[in-house]
This record gives structure tokens, sequence and C-alpha cells, in this order.
């Protein structure tokens, strides 16, 4: 029996050894000399809507959806096939739908002229995961424990060099990271996934917004079971693009003519009411800028319609009414809006910011950071220290047993 002890501690202390190990190898990162947090400034105001054309508006989305795959993983995120999501989601009314497989590029059911490479990256169980569009190949490289984050600005970076868009998939569920001061200062995303669940307020995304960070803002059901009523058709994004074929995605994508949207679970479990009246949902007629006034027209009264802009305050709130106007004065770094209806649904607008548009196409800022090339090299020089000890030390007890 003591010799079966003996083993197994040595069996569980070499598990933890060679865990530790891991957490040190993913923790390789620079550390970046990040940019001060500046607010929008400028004589212009950006408007995400410059495209809108009634024509092509608006097609149902869901960007961020998973499915059951025949890849080399053991456990698969769903029980439902690509071709069976699909069917569920058109059934609600949907245009677009992508298939976001962690870790995994997903094909296209029955269409390859609707094909979009796009896979969910993000091995860590503290969830700093992100969508990659775009990329024929998938990166497996990412940090087990993401407390820094110049770790995060690091996989951000090294995502970004072979994606066309970088998407933060639900920051309010990632442990660790959800926190003011790193999304204050990360940048080489465009999207950000709102309403995950949490709430209808994204203080998260104003967080980013307000340190001159500009991404738009989609919202996805994150699927994993269609059968599930209350799990599917409740978060989506509407997009103005002529067709869910890549190249049209990518283009309204990074040009953030689109909105996101709160749906309710219509119907409770009654599957035929859900159908219909996800069919019959309140949008947008209208949005964009005159002047210095941004303004929304709606289909639909609304209880309320409220303008977020800096640090999350509110710039403006009117009830009972199907339209908005809002003249941004000169201090105001950004505006957003949220149409809040009576039976639940909620539509969350991208940002109108300020800007000089005589020196740039958008308020989006993609520069790389600065890297601090002393602490880099201390930092590194630290985890590889302590895998040496811990090396070291695993030897040595080895040795006494």
């Amino acid at each position: 029996m003591g010799r079966l002890l003996r083993g197994l501690l040595v069996v569980v202390v070499s598990l933890l050894v060679l865990l530790f190990l891991g957490v040190l190898e993913t923790s390789v990162s620079p550390i970046y000399r990040f940019r001060e947090p500046a607010a929008f400034s400028g004589p212009d105001i950006f408007n995400p809507y410059r495209d809108l054309d009634t024509a092509y508006c608006w097609k149902r989305a869901s960007l961020h959806t998973h499915t059951r795959v025949k890849g080399p993983w053991p456990v698969n995120e769903s029980e439902a096939w690509p071709q069976e999501v699909y069917e569920a989601y058109e059934k609600l009314g949907y245009d677009v739908v992508t298939f976001s497989n962690h870790n995994e590029l997903t094909t296209h059911p029955f269409d390859s002229t609707l094909q979009v490479n796009v896979y969910e990256q993000g091995y860590s169980p503290f969830k700093f995961h992100k969508l990659v569009f775009g990329s024929d190949r998938v990166q497996h490289f990412d940090p087990m424990v993401p407390v820094l984050a110049s770790q995060k600005q690091f996989e951000l970076n090294r995502l970004g060099k072979d994606a066309d868009i970088i998407q933060i998939n639900h920051p309010y569920r990632t442990w660790m990271g959800a926190d003011k001061d790193h999304l204050s200062v990360l940048s080489g995303y465009e999207l950000m996934e709102l309403d995950s669940g949490i709430g209808t307020e994204n203080e998260y995304w104003d967080w980013a917004l307000s340190a001159g960070h500009y991404s738009f803002g989609v919202a996805n059901d994150d699927l994993h079971h269609p059968s599930v009523h209350c799990a599917i058709g409740i978060r989506c994004t509407f997009l103005c693009t002529p067709s869910g074929r890549y190249e049209d995605l990518r283009e309204t994508l990074l040009g953030g003519c689109y909105y996101a949207m709160r749906v309710p679970d219509y119907g409770d479990g009654d599957w035929e009411v859900k159908y219909a009246k996800n069919r019959e949902l309140p949008f947008i007629t209208d949005i964009g800028v005159r002047g210095d006034t941004v303004y929304m027209d709606l289909s639909a009264p609304a209880d309320s319609i409220r303008v977020n802009g800096q640090d999350h305050a509110t710039l403006a709130l009117v009830e009972n009414i199907d339209s908005i106007a809002y003249p941004m004065k000169p201090t105001d770094a950004f505006a957003r809006m949220t149409a809040f209806f009576p039976d639940g649904a909620v539509i969350y607008t991208n940002p109108f910011a300020r800007y000089d548009a005589s020196a740039a196409a958008s308020p989006m800022d993609n520069r790389p950071q600065q890297v601090d090339y002393l602490l880099t090299i201390l930092y590194n020089l630290m985890l590889l220290a302590l895998a040496i000890g811990a090396v070291g030390l695993w030897i040595k007890f080895l040795k006494q047993r």
C-alpha cells in the first residue's frame, strides 16, 4: 500500500509540474508599452451607416455558432451537424450562418460559395476567446493563464497577421479578462461581442471606446444546442450586405453598416410561436448623420431609446417613441444608441465617433503597440528561471522517491 501511495504521489506531482511548465511556456510574450488612452476627437463624425442601402437591408446573421465536427477532438461542442444547425436558423428567419467551432475550420454543409473561414480561438479555461475571420489555418498557441494585458495583446497581434477580422468574444465571461484596465489599452481587433447573457449595458464596450479603441458591435447566440429553445435565436446581428458570401461579409463587417439585437425567447418552448414572432421583429428603417446630428428611425415604437457616450454616460433618453435625433456636442467623443422595446427586444447600434476625416478613413486605430525590450527580456528570463527551478525540484523529488 505504501509503495502504491508513493507511486500515486509521484504521478500527481509530475502532472502538476508538467501543467506548471505548460503555463510558463504559453506565458512567453513581449511586454508592451501601451499607448495612453485618449478619447476620440476631431472635427468630423464617423458614420458607420454611410453605406446604408435599403435594397440590401437587413440580413439576419449568426456569426458565432458551434456544431458537431468530424475532427480529431474527442468531445463535440454540439449534438447537431452544420446542416442541422443551418436549417434550425433558417426556420427562425436567418439569412447568414457562419460556423465558428473551437480551433477548427468548418466546411459549409451544402454551398461552397458561402464558405466562411472562421473559428473560435482559445483553449484557456479563463476563456480569452476570439473569433478569427479569413484565415486559412488555425493558430493553436494560446496563453493558458492570460494574466497580463501584454499576453492578450501578443495573442491579438499574432492572430491578426493572417486574418481579416478579429472579434473579442463574450468579455463578461472572460475570467481575469473583463477588466477596465485591459480593455482600455488593448488594440488589434475590429469586433466586440455584445450582450453575452449578463445584461444590456455593455459597459465593457464603452471602456474600450472611451479609451479611444474603436470597434463595431455584434451579438450572437454562441450556439451549442439548437434544440434548446432558449439557446437559439436570442441574439443576432442584422447586416446591410448584398449576400452571405465572404467577400460581402468581410466588406460589411469592416465597414460597420449593421446593428446587434437581443431577441426574447418568444413562446417559451412553443416553437410555432417562436418562428412566427422572429419574423415580426422591429428593425431600423433609417440611421445616419445629418450635419452634427445622429439619428435613428424604427419600424415600431420603443419603450425608450438611450444614447450612451464617453465613460458610459447617458447623453440622451427618450421614451415611447419610434425615432431619435441627437445633436452631438463638440465635447462628445462618441455616441451609440440602444432601443428597448416593450416585449424585451433590444437594438444596439454601432458608435458614431469623432475623428479627422482628412487624416484617417475611420477612428479605428490598430497601429502596433510599442514593445518594451528591457522588460520583455527580464520577464521572459523570469519565466525561464521558474521553469529551470521547477524542473530541478522535480528531479530532486523523483530521486528522493
